[in-house]
């Protein structure tokens, strides 16, 4: 099959195999220039670990660390008349490259909100493991079914109280306009809480605590994201923010329950970076743009793997682990340094459809949105039949 990509509201609807496994390897050999992690986990399980922030979590743990590592998402697998998504492929590549090194590497595909899922999990671990010593919370779905009552909860991307205005862009073709969105309703903001919040990280904590598969001084991480003032009234002060809110908060409730194992639970407040979720939310587009640009200049951009591989060797393999007066962890420093923002906000009011590929870096955030789908690649022949299944 030839496979090109299918582009439609920014949103990639379709993946390329090969690219998604040359992207898998390009991160592996990341990690491995860098040297072992002191002080990394052994066994690691990743809630949601087949793109993102959650596949460079267990690249990192798997090739930086040596960790045996448990994945679980919930992607579609391909078929002869249509190829899977990136997940898929991504989370096929890691396992042949892991079974090539020697490293433990398990998948479960489905619903990880699903209390069948966590049973699935706590089952492997006593049957693969014994137990693990870390635990990523890498989920980023748009819905969920609550396990006990059955209720589907659905998020929204919307400002609290008032309407939002401001520029954004298509990244494809560079035209820059003025978009609004409407506030949300009471229930809206509740309902993405219910799903983006850390109410289900608790549920998971509790029941691999109760199935006695954590080790002693376990850790677990969560993601989140702050972000700046351009973004601020969509993103940290809407219903998205009240849910990383929520996550926030969930993280010292964990703490408690895992204290007499010597637990703890952190969030890690990373990088704005180019991901399924963030290119669909406005503004966004715009500010990645011109804060990869900015960051370029200045030697300090990162993607994920490099997020990822600076966590865990800067952070979290610390005693104690280096956190803000909130108790995060904060991978946005370099974002969010005085001297990266204070040119961001200077470049913002500038911007326009003619200056953007002057002002900021549209073509580094559309080849960063083709690459985690497996296309954009040079070392791709993506006019070359493929199969696709690896």
């Amino acid at each position: 099959m030839i496979i090109k990509p299918m582009i439609r509201n920014n949103i990639c609807m379709n993946a390329h195999p090969e690219g998604c496994r040359r992207d898998v390897l390009d991160q592996i050999a990341y990690v491995q220039r860098q040297g072992p992690v002191e002080n990394g986990p052994k066994r690691a399980l990743i809630i949601g670990g087949s793109t993102g922030y959650g596949l460079a979590s267990r690249i990192v743990a798997g090739f930086g660390s040596g960790a045996k590592t448990l994945s679980v998402s919930f992607e579609k697998e391909p078929s002869e008349k249509r190829p899977g998504t990136m997940g898929w492929y991504n989370t096929a590549s890691y396992e042949q490259e892991a079974a090539k090194a020697g490293l433990y590497a398990k998948s479960l595909n489905g619903d990880a909100f699903s209390n069948e899922m966590k049973q699935q999990v706590i089952q492997t671990i006593k049957d693969d493991l014994g137990d693990v010593d870390l635990v990523v919370y890498s989920l980023a779905s748009p819905v969920r079914t609550d396990p006990q009552s059955g209720d589907v909860y659905r998020s929204v991307l919307k400002p609290i109280g008032s309407a939002f205005s401001a520029k954004s862009i298509n990244p494809q073709t560079g035209e820059i306009k003025e978009f609004s969105i409407e506030p949300a309703s009471d229930e809206e903001v509740e309902q993405t809480v219910k799903v983006m919040g850390g109410e289900d990280w608790i549920l998971w904590m509790s029941a691999l605590k109760q199935a006695g598969v954590l080790a002693k001084g376990v850790r677990t991480v969560a993601y989140s994201y702050i972000g700046p003032e351009v973004t601020r009234a969509v993103y940290r002060d809407g219903t998205i923010g009240k849910a990383k809110e929520h996550l926030e908060r969930s993280a010292g409730e964990i703490t408690q329950t895992l204290s007499d194992i010597q637990g703890e639970a952190y969030v890690s407040v990373n990088k704005a970076l180019v991901t399924r979720a963030s290119a669909v939310i406005p503004v966004v587009p715009l500010y990645l743009a011109l804060l990869f640009k900015v960051m370029k200049e200045k030697g300090i951009h990162e993607g994920c793997i490099e997020q990822m591989d600076r966590l865990f060797r800067d952070r979290l393999g610390k005693k104690p682990v280096p956190v803000d007066e909130e108790g995060r962890i904060r991978m946005d420093d370099w974002e969010m340094r005085q001297d990266v923002q204070d040119r961001v906000n200077e470049l913002w009011p500038q911007v326009t459809s003619e200056s953007i590929r002057e002002l900021g870096d549209l073509e580094g955030y559309n080849q960063d949105f083709l690459a985690i789908h497996g296309f954009g690649r040079a070392d791709v022949n993506y006019d070359e039949d493929v199969s696709t299944v690896l």
